[in-house]
């Protein structure tokens, strides 16, 4: 679990990031989750998971091969990023990211954090 703590803090050192977690797509439980994004990570987890879980299922009726890199959902004052994971060991697994969109760069965070998410396993 200590590598997942770390993962949540590099993810949290992003410019602009508010809240991190990693979260398990099939159950929606968060693994590990930081930050203050003013609303519960928990609950965003589990509900993000149904957004993961039903772009998969669409992509498998189309007969969409390939993975996905990451949903990005725009609010007006944050963005939220999802990284799907797909290392070794990180199978069914995703990073929540939440962004302050006044402070943060998309493309940078989403360069910072397709580096984190490279390097995580369980």
């Amino acid at each position: 679990m200590a590598h997942l703590e770390q993962s949540v803090q590099d993810l949290l050192s992003i410019d602009g990031a508010t809240g991190a977690a990693i979260v398990d797509s099939a159950s929606g439980m968060a693994l590990g989750q930081g930050g203050h994004p003013g609303f519960d990570l928990g609950i965003a987890a589990a509900g993000n998971s149904n957004v993961v879980r039903a772009k998969l299922q669409t992509m498998k009726e189309l007969g969409l091969a390939g993975r996905i890199d990451d949903i990005l959902i725009t609010l007006d004052e944050q963005y939220h990023l999802i990284n799907v994971l797909s290392g070794a060991g990180a199978e069914g697994l995703f990073i929540y990211l939440v962004l302050d969109r006044s402070k943060a760069n998309l493309a940078l965070a989403r360069h910072k954090l397709a580096a984190i998410s490279a390097q995580i396993e369980i």
